[in-house]
């Protein structure tokens, strides 16, 4: 390594929110961001490419950097940081990292030393959260839910009597099988589908997890908020006694059975589920 190379001030990684649909949104800070950069990140270089094009920003250089190539890209982008150069990170629409490529990225910068800076901009989840007139907070991300109902069950279940709103995207095809399912691990909730947002047909559509419309027809872009339960209906006696069936086997003194328990319970606290294996014998 040449002396003018230890002794460059290393660029900056720059992670920018850009337009979920609508240009306006895309901010003079980001738009300055990405006209300066010496490189662009984008997972799709066309259809980035096109994007800057409406967005009437001018860029000097991409790179693709998606799922498929983020650890293999990553060492060559940290080595371009610390020649000087100055790098963008953008996604398809929103912000990077939420359930975008970015993390690998930005957590080796972190590690190394090199500077990461964010850009604020349009971010689904939160967008479709805003709007949904469903609780706010506190609120759980998933990204994209698994497509197997198995893998449904173990991302959602745990959450099924926490107070905590739940939001993830889905494609079109798989919502109306993917809600239902919902329904079963989760109980009667409220529900919105947002979908298209910031777009021309943006809309958000209200329903009941116990009362699910026809969404066999619905188009574009489709972020779900899930509700609190509602009332916290409580397990019976009878139910705690078969998940403690169920648990004991698995061993662990009695106190993290009862922790085990009460995660796929309603209403118990571990101390309720802790005095029921105390006056249990055997």
């Amino acid at each position: 390594m040449s002396s003018n190379t230890q002794n460059q001030e290393p660029g900056t990684l720059w992670v920018v929110g850009t337009p979920l649909g609508n240009p306006g949104d895309l901010s003079p800070r980001a738009r300055a961001c990405l006209e300066e950069a010496d490189m662009v990140l984008a997972e799709d270089t066309r259809r980035e490419g096109l994007a800057c094009a409406r967005w009437g920003v001018t860029v000097r250089r991409f790179l693709s950097y998606h799922d498929h190539n983020e650890k293999e890209k990553a060492a060559s982008v940290l080595e371009l940081l610390r020649e000087g150069k100055n790098i963008a990170l953008i996604s398809d629409a929103g912000m990077p990292v939420m359930a975008d490529p970015g993390y690998v990225v930005i957590r080796a910068c972190r590690e190394a030393g090199l500077p990461v800076s964010v850009i604020p901009g349009p971010c689904a989840p939160v967008t479709a959260l805003a709007g949904s007139g469903i609780p706010p907070q506190p609120f759980v991300f998933f990204g994209f839910l698994p497509r197997k109902r198995s893998e449904q069950e173990e991302s959602l279940a745990p959450y099924a009597a926490l107070p905590v709103t739940l939001v993830f995207f889905e494609r079109k095809d798989r919502l109306q099988e993917t809600l239902k399912n919902a329904l079963a691990l989760l109980g009667p909730r409220e529900v919105c589908v947002a979908r298209e947002l910031t777009k021309t047909h943006e809309e958000y559509l209200r329903f009941r997890l116990d009362d699910i419309p026809d969404l066999s027809g619905i188009l574009g872009e489709v972020t779900v908020v899930l509700g609190p339960p509602e009332g916290h209906v409580k397990s019976s006696r009878e139910e705690i006694l078969a998940l403690i069936a169920e648990e004991r086997p698995a061993g662990g003194a009695p106190r993290a059975v009862a922790r085990r328990v009460q995660a796929r319970s309603r209403g118990w606290t571990t101390g309720e589920i802790y005095a029921i294996l105390s006056g249990m014998k055997g």
